[in-house]
């Protein structure tokens, strides 16, 4: 069963995290949705935070292990946000399980083909040697070396923890993640389509979504509309958390 952090009451409402990301990065946020009356469900992805680990990955497997933790926990009618990788494991949950969701929130990612493109982060990664057993200030230097953007590194850096005392190590499977770096930008299949309400959000600085993707958007959700957050790059909700709030919660409660 994936791990989660669950808070509040009222329609179930799920968070699914990007590539690399978890639970954690979705805090502050969270917490906000409670106070407009969601139960919140902000999932760690198998191989990603504190779920398990296996050799099995792919958005099939993810939305196989959504729809089990739903059921696990009686959620029905439930709303989903989901970023980048997350995003594209809404938008097959949705449009495998329509009878499962009801509102859908995809968060710069479209339903198109990406190639891979986080070789250097992947670089960084395993260029950390924890059998030296590094210190949290080395294995970031470790980074610096490959990633200049401090934000990313942090972000990134959120998923060292003490494996036991003097041994750090990553939350995530990087070995997996390594060996199967195609997965991530897998398109959604073309007959695959959403019918029900759906809100596409895109950062003014990222290049995501395109213009020349709303075609392929409205394709598999008719029903879609497709908002800007200002100032804001790949990791929105995080650059400008008060405009995704504010464009999500309108979305979801009209």
């Amino acid at each position: 069963m994936l791990h989660s952090k669950i808070e509040g009451q009222g329609k179930p409402l799920l968070i699914i995290h990007g590539f690399l990301g978890m639970s954690d990065n979705w805090k502050t946020l969270s917490m906000q949705y409670v106070e407009q009356g969601f139960q919140v469900h902000a999932l760690d992805l198998r191989n990603h935070g504190k779920s398990f680990h296996s050799e099995e990955w792919g958005y099939d497997y993810m939305v196989q292990d959504v729809v089990e933790y739903c059921q696990f926990y009686q959620l029905k009618n439930i709303d989903v946000i989901g970023h980048s990788m997350g995003g594209k494991v809404s938008m097959l949950l949705a449009a495998n399980h329509p009878e499962l969701v009801d509102k859908l929130v995809v968060a710069d990612i479209g339903p198109k083909y990406y190639a891979p493109h986080h070789q250097t982060i992947l670089a960084s990664l395993n260029a950390v040697d924890f059998s030296k057993k590094p210190s949290r200030s080395e294995a970031e230097e470790i980074v610096s070396g490959y990633i200049h953007d401090f934000g990313t590194r942090q972000f990134l850096l959120k998923n060292l923890y003490w494996v036991e005392p003097g041994q750090l190590g990553f939350r995530f499977n990087l070995k997996v993640f390594t060996e199967n770096t195609s997965v991530i930008g897998d398109a959604l299949p073309f007959e695959n389509h959403f019918d029900k309400k759906t809100l596409f959000l895109r950062g003014d600085k990222s290049d995501y979504i395109l213009d020349s993707d709303f075609e392929t958007i409205y394709h598999h959700f008719p029903n879609a509309e497709i908002e800007t957050v200002a100032n804001a790059g790949h990791w929105l909700h995080a650059e400008n958390p008060k405009d995704f709030f504010k464009k999500t919660v309108y979305f979801l409660k009209n």
